[in-house]
């Protein structure tokens, strides 16, 4: 991450000096962050990443030994619509099918193992450890619906319609990638502190994508809702709820309830149509 950070930074033409006074620490401290010598809470990343202009996974080393191949979108204009069918690689298809039916505390690397068609010494060839396993299943989570959310929030023109792509973007993913919504929400509290504090960063990333743009919305008198903030906070809720009931054997496809969410959103932030002359 620090290295991520660096990077970034020099490319640039930002001192090392000047971010360290935005962020409001000592060049020393900052120095030790960009050589690994100590680590960001969620909140301090959020805040380089929006310092630095760039979403906060261009600052996240994610492992890019999550699957077979990738679950994102292709790329393109609309692109993250798209949902083609996740393929896994073996431990990970056994992980998320245990983890999903036992949690994570009561899934075994032997039980993980036999639902990935692996004996105990294959799985941990690929895999040292359970953590792994879950920290591998959550980075692949958060790099897909932050680049989904990326990807959507570009394609709007106006603040008003960023904010629609946006929960567009979110109730898509919760509905077509309600397995691993679910254990990102559930199974979060398992995480070691270095992973932990990366997820929670792309969360914060997602929901100040949000805030920014119902922030703005309201400064144009677009959303008449008296608390912009908490309304922004209680639609990421409202979307990335939808990963504990939703069932494709119900009677809305995911496109349906898109709009739906799309719809509820509107009315949280109040929404003023523009009057017509």
């Amino acid at each position: 991450m620090g290295r991520r950070v660096r990077a970034v930074r020099v490319s640039q033409g930002i001192s090392l000096r000047q971010l360290a006074a935005k962020l409001e620490v000592s060049p020393a401290t900052l120095s030790a962050v960009e050589t690994g010598q100590t680590g960001l809470s969620a909140i301090r990343l959020s805040r380089v990443a929006q310092l630095l202009d760039v979403p906060v996974t261009e600052l996240l080393d994610l492992p890019a030994r999550v699957g077979r191949r990738s679950s994102g979108p292709a790329g393109g204009r609309g692109s993250w619509r798209d949902f083609p069918d996740l393929a896994l690689d073996p431990p990970l298809e056994g992980a998320l099918d245990a983890f999903l039916e036992l949690g994570y505390a009561g899934a075994s690397m032997r039980e993980i193992g036999r639902r990935a068609g692996l004996s105990v010494p294959g799985l941990y060839h690929h895999y040292a450890t359970k953590q792994e396993l879950l920290v591998a299943l959550l980075d692949l989570t958060m790099g897909d619906v932050l680049s989904r959310c990326v990807s959507a929030r570009a394609d709007g023109r106006d603040a008003v319609e960023r904010f629609r792509l946006l929960v567009e973007a979110l109730a898509l993913f919760h509905t077509h990638r309600g397995d691993l919504g679910f254990i990102g929400a559930s199974e979060m509290r398992s995480l070691e502190l270095s992973a932990r504090v990366r997820v929670a960063a792309a969360r914060t990333e997602i929901q100040r994508m949000v805030d920014d743009e119902v922030l703005e919305a309201h400064a144009q008198g677009s959303f008449a809702t008296t608390w912009p903030r908490e309304a922004a906070r209680a639609v990421v809720t409202m979307c990335t709820a939808l990963s504990q009931w939703y069932s494709v054997e119900g009677p809305f496809r995911p496109s349906q309830i898109a709009d739906q969410y799309v719809g509820f959103a509107l009315a949280l932030v109040e929404h003023r149509p523009p009057a017509t002359p």
